[in-house]
């Protein structure tokens, strides 16, 4: 059975996207830590980051680092936030989101419900500070 984020990534399920290639994608998480939460997936379905083909793993970590200095030029946070935790989607995922403070790692305060327009508005920022990397 697909993951939800195997559903996403084949336009099963709505998602807004920022950056996609032939082996990750890269999309706003819908219960966000702060505006501008990234998940970074790879297509094919690893439950277990650890299980990841290395080159793989070292692709979903070059395109993390890439949407973290978009995040950091978009939103200039103290930090950009990296955390790899996979509790609740059984499909590898990377967190990247811009951060200020150590509480804000902490998963027990996502938005449950964010503004569509705040969404929006990261998106556009994202994907226009990645623009500016090419």
């Amino acid at each position: 059975m697909s993951t939800v984020f195997t559903k996403i990534i084949q336009g099963e399920l709505p998602g807004r996207f920022v950056y996609e290639d032939e082996r990750c994608v890269a999309f706003l998480s819908i219960q966000p830590l702060s505006e501008g939460h990234v998940l970074v997936v790879p297509r094919e379905e690893v439950d277990h980051w650890i299980d990841l083909p290395e080159e793989l793993a070292e692709h979903l970590m070059d395109v993390a680092r890439r949407i973290g200095r978009a995040i950091r030029t978009a939103y200039s946070p103290r930090r950009v936030g990296l955390m790899i935790q996979g509790f609740e989607v059984p499909h590898t995922h990377l967190h990247v989101w811009p951060t200020d403070s150590i509480e804000e790692f902490d998963f027990a305060n996502v938005d449950q419900d964010p503004a569509e327009e705040s969404m929006d508005r990261a998106q556009v920022r994202i994907r226009r500070a990645l623009a500016e990397q090419d």
